[in-house]
Parts: C-alpha cells; structure tokens; sequence
C-alpha cells in the first residue's frame, strides 16, 4: 500500500490542477469522481456528508482512498472541526492512509498545530513515515482569508491552502453570482499572502452548473497566477484541466519570447520585442516556467 500511496505522492502541489470536492457516502457519485480526471478527489466528511451518515461513510474509506489511487489521484478527506467529528473522522482516514487531510473553516495557527499532532501520533501508531500525511487549510471566512500567512506556519505539513467561496460569501455579506466579482478581493489577497507564505494556493470552486461559466472563471484564476482550483461538479473538471494547462498558442509565444530575449542577449542588448510586448527579465522568467510547466505536465 504504501508504495502505491508514494506514487500518488509525486505529484507536486502546482500540478494538481484539479481538486474536486464529492459526498462521503454516495457510491455513484464516488466513481464520478474517480472517471472524472481530476488530478485530486476529496471526499467531504463535513458539508457534503450529513450528520446521520457520516459513520457510513467513514465505512468507505479503505476501498475509496484505494481505488482514487489506483487511479492516479492525490487522495484527501476533509474531516470536521476537532472539537466536533474531527477526531472520529480522523480515526477512520488515517488507517486508509490519505495523502491530504483537509480543514474547514481553518482560521487559525493554533488549529493547526493541534491537527499536526493529531496527525503525527496516528502515523507514529499506523507505522506510516513522518510527515507523510499533508494538511490542507481550507479558509472559508473572513478571519481564514486575511490570516493564511500565519495559519501556513502551524504545520510543515501545510503546502497548499484552499480558498472557499459559499461560507465565504456568506461571511462577507456578499451577494452569490457566476462573474465571481463578489470574491474579487478575496481571491487576490488570498493569493498573494499564499505566495509570501510559500505554498500553493487553490482557487475557490465555481458552483454554478454551466461548463462555460467554470472554464472562465479558471481562465481567470490562471491569470491572476492560480495553477489550481477547487471544483464540486465532476463534469467542470476536464475544461479546468485544460484551463489551466499550457496550449500550444501559450507554448508557441513562450517560447519565441525566451528565443528572442537570448537573441538579444547575446548581442549585448537588455531585452527583445515580441508582438508588442518587451520581453525583460522577469517576462523571460515567466516564458521559462510555462514551457517547464507543459513540459512537467506532459510528462504525467
């Protein structure tokens, strides 16, 4: 299992496009996910998992986090608050051996600690490597937002961090539309503070139905610098995917920019213009990273 479970593993946080989000005791919509393509499936203890069948679907774990792996997928179960379900919940994913155990409603550095421990005696007991298990903030309120900075530092386990979109809405007072303007704010300063804080932030889902709707929003995540984005509609996942994946227009300019900058390197020039745009440093840095980027997803 555990070699299984390492496989899984390589894939790092800013090529894990996809997070989707699903039902702890639902069998059909399991095996949606499972088909969907998403390059990381979470089953939800929480919010899409009512009270009164969540010991059912903790039943599930096991055969669920191993079929998701057989398949390809980074595994996570999002478990309740620690001082509500958490620790049942916690007691049923550890021995299914996930590679991420998401947190709700995460607002604070102490929450953190608290789950890194949880986390570190259930390894130690289950014989799994030290700091295998991720831990996957999911900030869905005000306080969540402006404090991911701090909360990132509660744990090494933290290498990715999850921005919510209806508990934040609601927080906000913000009136729900597929534009997303009402997250505009949010969604900038959420990324920024994850990139200060040096891990990989996940855009908010989009939870409108329509395909469309949900290949614009990650087209514009991608622009603002997401690489990931959070979804609860196996049928969005395809189009994100190739949202946020490099086309071959993107390659093709990419590489003509880092063409032309050497170019003008090497005759002593300080930059080069490609299509109206002056290719400097960090615009040659960026043209890098996207042909790295489809190279390394390729390569999956």
């Amino acid at each position: 299992m555990e070699q299984d479970r390492d496989s899984a593993r390589v894939r790092p946080p800013d090529l894990r496009r996809t997070w989707l989000f699903g039902p702890g005791a639902d069998a059909q919509a399991h095996e949606a996910m499972r088909s969907s393509g998403a390059d990381a499936l979470i089953v939800d203890l929480e919010d899409f998992t009512p009270p009164a069948r969540r010991e059912a679907a903790r039943q599930l774990l096991p055969a669920l986090i191993g079929s998701w792996r057989e398949a390809g997928a980074v595994t996570a179960v999002r478990i309740n608050a620690l001082d509500t379900d958490g620790p049942a919940d916690l007691a049923a994913a550890m021995p299914a051996r996930p590679d991420v155990i998401a947190y709700p409603m995460a607002a604070s550095q102490a929450q953190m600690r608290a789950l890194h421990e949880a986390i570190t005696g259930w390894e130690q007991r289950l014989g799994i490597s030290d700091g295998t298990t991720e831990i996957l903030p999911v900030c869905e309120t005000a306080l969540g937002v402006a404090d991911v900075r701090a909360i990132a530092g509660g744990s090494p386990r933290i290498r990715c961090a999850l921005l919510g979109a209806e508990d934040l809405a609601h927080d906000l007072c913000a009136e729900r539309q597929p534009d997303g303007l009402e997250l505009g704010h949010a969604r900038g300063r959420f990324l920024l503070d994850c990139r200060a804080a040096g891990i990989e932030p996940i855009d908010a889902p989009y939870t409108f139905s329509d395909v469309e709707g949900a290949s614009r929003e990650a087209l514009h995540a991608r622009r603002l610098g997401y690489r990931s984005k959070s979804l609860v509609r196996p049928e969005h996942a395809a189009r994100i995917n190739a949202a946020l994946t490099p086309g071959e227009d993107d390659l093709r300019r990419a590489i003509a920019m880092v063409g032309a900058f050497e170019a003008a390197r090497a005759r002593g020039e300080d930059r080069a213009l490609v299509g109206g745009l002056w290719v400097e440093v960090p615009t040659y840095r960026n043209a890098r990273r996207l042909i790295e980027r489809a190279r390394r997803l390729r390569g999956r």
